[in-house]
């Protein structure tokens, strides 16, 4: 059974590569979480194929993520099993869409977890930040094209670290990316941003390619310049350090410039549907998530209405 279930597996994972063209990061962690249950289901019913599967196994096998700690030692959090279980639940989808006998995906309830708070940054506080990047070093130069980059297009930290010199066009100010699940999409920078792109490729007097590259390690030589590409979590640990530096009140992370950019947009009264294609989601309900903080109406009504606004 075992070597069935891996070769399941396997060829689901090639399915989300080859079909659903998911990210190479969605694919690790969807094979790390099947590998989990492969491990558990192979050692808690051996012999066991996936036609045996049902609700009562599925049970225990949550109990048993409610109970696995992660390498910390600490117990998982709910958001985090559910991420096992949305995974078996695409997995078993696969086997049903190709013939195989299993378990009914759609009987797997995912039980609610708890709203996460939505981080944004306010335009004095992004400028705050920024600002602590020392520009008079190359290296500074980059750092802040970045953090202006990205709160200018609210692109995701795989989709910049992608970026090559040629892509961008500064005159136009725009350029294309290919996002989540091979979706395209135009991005537009700002005047800012744009400008600090140029300063930073003024300074730049090497050959590589990439738009964004490293100065730690050793240098190496080649034509595309892949091995000095800037990797995300290169870019994760400059924008924490700039946060601590700026002592902001947020705990922002590099999304944290996504969510901003679409906050900004739809408090100075873009529309849903062009702040969704800009930021390249697949479905409208996912934008929607920035409604409840930036929805100017209720704004209007709580001032208009709330006891407390008015001279008595």
């Amino acid at each position: 059974m075992q070597n069935d279930l891996l070769g399941f597996i396997d060829q689901f994972l090639e399915y989300l590569e080859i079909e659903k063209n998911c990210s190479k990061l969605t694919i690790r962690d969807y094979r790390h979480y099947l590998a989990i249950f492969n491990a558990w289901y192979s050692s808690t019913l051996p012999g066991k194929s996936i036609e045996d599967l049902d609700l009562p196994t599925v049970r225990k096998y949550r109990v048993y993520l409610a109970n696995k700690a992660d390498e910390k030692g600490m117990t998982l959090k709910r958001v985090t099993q559910n991420y096992y279980v949305i995974a078996l639940r695409s997995f078993l989808r696969f086997l049903i869409k190709n013939d195989f006998k299993t378990l009914e995906p759609s009987k797997i309830d995912l039980p609610k977890t708890e709203s996460r708070s939505l981080k944004f940054l306010e335009r004095e506080q992004v400028e705050r930040l920024v600002v602590q990047a020392n520009t008079n070093k190359e290296e500074g130069t980059r750092d802040r094209a970045i953090m202006e980059l990205l709160f200018s297009t609210g692109l995701r930290v795989s989709e910049l670290v992608k970026l090559n010199k040629d892509q961008i066009n500064l005159e136009r100010r725009e350029f294309g990316v290919i996002g989540k699940g091979g979706r395209a999409r135009i991005v537009f920078v700002s005047d800012r941003a744009a400008q600090w792109i140029s300063e930073y490729l003024k300074k730049r007097k090497d050959p590589f390619k990439p738009l964004f590259i490293r100065y730690s390690g050793k240098v190496i030589e080649e034509n595309s310049g892949e091995k000095m590409r800037l990797t995300a979590r290169s870019v994760e640990r400059l924008v924490k350090k700039y946060v601590r530096a700026a002592r902001l009140p947020v705990d922002a992370t590099v999304h944290t410039f996504r969510h901003s950019f679409a906050t900004d947009l739809l408090t100075n009264g873009a529309d849903l549907r062009s702040v969704q294609e800009m930021l390249g989601h697949k479905n409208i309900s996912t934008t929607q998530i920035y409604t409840h903080i930036t929805n100017k109406q209720l704004r209007e009504v709580h001032e208009a209405f709330h006891s407390g606004n008015k001279d008595k």
